[in-house]
């Protein structure tokens, strides 16, 4: 550590001349590209001297001359201290042990409140060498934090600092998806309770009133309703699996079981899939259901006319973005949203909504298409 504070001295000493050469410089454009090739130079020795001496590695930030003024001030000033008092110490040092070892040192008292002490002059220097080294490392520990404070500034965060940012974020993104799959329960439970139930106790009711009666008019109607009210609470039970998990997107892929969304919407729905194969199936999951929340939102409460769907990819993520064009409005932080959003972070990705008063609607996610390591 102390290597890589000495090496930033000299560092520091060549950055000061590159300043006062390439600042004034600047201002002549032909001499732009060699003054910009000069600061990337020196920003790349900066973050090899911090990666092999002070084990501190950034991420890759543009740096600037901000931070060559900076570093070239604090290596200077906490250089040049630490070398001189470990020149200083080790004289002391030296000093003293030659006085011990060739019989040469000197009695020498020492007074402290109330204790009178006699030392030899060789034990003194060696005792004011050793505390002036032990203060040398305490100031080379100081000005070691002070680069790394600077690089995190000027370079982007350093990786301890993109760890405890990461820990934040998985810590974070765990206990939504947590929050998403209870709130999602509560959604089924309320489904079964106010449709599914319902239909049942229809059709019990019926058949119960087709059993006391002896009117065989009133029995062939009453088993009509009855069947009747089977078949929609048939549909209700698919419509809550549907919602819940379609098989048709584990057997036929994300395009079929956004065609059937499409088929199943009362408002129009136009989808462009672009994606070239199927995304893995965390990713796969994660794009259908923002697709199918976002269409079920526009056609309840945005009064929408026309919904689209488009699903694009480049060398490394995979995107959704679903358009309407109603009334706007949406607010992010609401269940199905924020739940969309916990997914989406969840899975590294990102979720926006813009959806101003008025129309018209954008929500959009774009996730990795390796799914997460952890």
């Amino acid at each position: 550590m102390l290597t890589g504070v000495v090496l930033g001295t000299a560092l520091g000493l060549a950055e000061l001349a590159f300043l006062l050469v390439a600042w004034p410089a600047r201002l002549v454009p032909a001499a732009r590209p060699a003054a910009g090739r000069g600061l990337a130079w020196l920003v790349a020795l900066e973050r090899a001297r911090l990666a092999r001496w002070l084990d501190h590695r950034t991420t890759r930030g543009p740096g600037g001359y901000g931070f060559l003024l900076a570093r070239a001030a604090s290596g200077l000033l906490g250089g040049y201290v630490c070398a001189a008092g470990l020149f200083v110490s080790g004289l002391l040092l030296f000093g003293g042990l030659l006085d011990l070892l060739g019989g040469e040192s000197q009695p020498v008292p020492v007074s402290l409140p109330g204790v009178r002490l006699v030392t030899s002059s060789g034990m003194l220097g060696l005792t004011g060498g050793a505390v002036l080294l032990a203060l040398v490392t305490f100031t080379g520990l100081a000005l070691a934090q002070l680069e790394r404070r600077l690089a995190d500034h000027f370079l982007g965060p350093g990786s301890h600092e993109l760890m405890r940012r990461r820990i934040a974020e998985l810590t974070s993104t765990r206990s939504g998806i947590v929050k998403a799959v209870d709130d999602e329960r509560r959604r089924i439970e309320r489904d079964l309770h106010d449709g599914v139930q319902q239909r049942g106790i229809a059709l019990a009711m019926l058949l119960g009133r087709a059993r006391h009666t002896d009117d065989h008019e009133r029995i062939a109607d009453l088993v009509g309703q009855a069947y009747t009210e089977s078949r929609t609470l048939l549909d209700e039970l698919r419509s809550v699996a549907w919602r819940i998990y379609p098989t048709a997107l584990d057997e036929l892929g994300l395009r079929a079981a956004l065609a059937g969304v499409a088929e199943r919407s009362s408002v129009p729905v136009t989808v462009h899939y672009g994606l070239a194969g199927r995304p893995v199936s965390e990713t796969e999951t994660a794009l259908y259901f923002v697709a199918r929340e976002a269409i079920t939102n526009a056609v309840k409460h945005a009064a929408a006319r026309d919904i689209l769907v488009v699903l694009s990819e480049d060398e490394r993520t995979v995107s959704v973005a679903i358009s309407d064009d109603g009334e706007g409005g949406a607010d992010p932080a609401g269940g199905g949203l924020s739940g969309l959003a916990r997914r989406v972070l969840a899975l590294d990705g990102e979720f926006t909504v813009d959806s101003p008063a008025g129309g018209p609607t954008r929500v959009a996610a774009t996730l990795p298409k390796a799914p997460p390591c952890g």
